[in-house]
């Protein structure tokens, strides 16, 4: 069997499905994507794009603690959103929540997304 740790934390969503909030083999970490459910209701926060991307960074950011590390040691984000438009506004939350280097990156637009949000994030850590 491999060195497979699934990572779980009271201070992000549940799953809502058949996945792990996290899995960590070695040093590295994928996290599931992580949509603005706050955790201690898993109701969705209410809001503008803005909003919604920072529930979702406070999301992965628990859970990278729960991994032993933080949002720093994402080596790859991969972004979700059903309008191009919020580009950057996404930009500018994601600056509050890294610092230089920045991750690598993807950002797509999709038709949709779990729960009918505007934001999906998930992430690959290295700790």
């Amino acid at each position: 069997m491999s060195n497979r740790a699934i990572i779980s934390t009271p201070y992000a969503p549940e799953a809502i499905g058949p996945y792990s909030q996290a899995v960590k083999v070695g040093n590295t970490v994928w996290i599931s994507g992580q949509i603005p459910l706050v955790p201690s209701d898993m109701t969705l926060v209410e809001g503008d794009i803005s909003a919604q991307a920072t529930q979702v960074f406070k999301n992965l950011a628990a859970i990278a603690e729960a991994a032993g590390g933080d949002l720093n040691s994402a080596v790859k984000i991969n972004i979700s959103v059903t309008d191009m438009g919020d580009f950057a506004a996404v930009n500018a939350v994601m600056q509050e929540f890294f610092e230089p280097p920045y991750p690598a990156r993807a950002c797509v637009e999709v038709a949709g997304l779990p729960k009918g949000v505007a934001i999906e994030i998930e992430a690959i850590l290295a700790v």
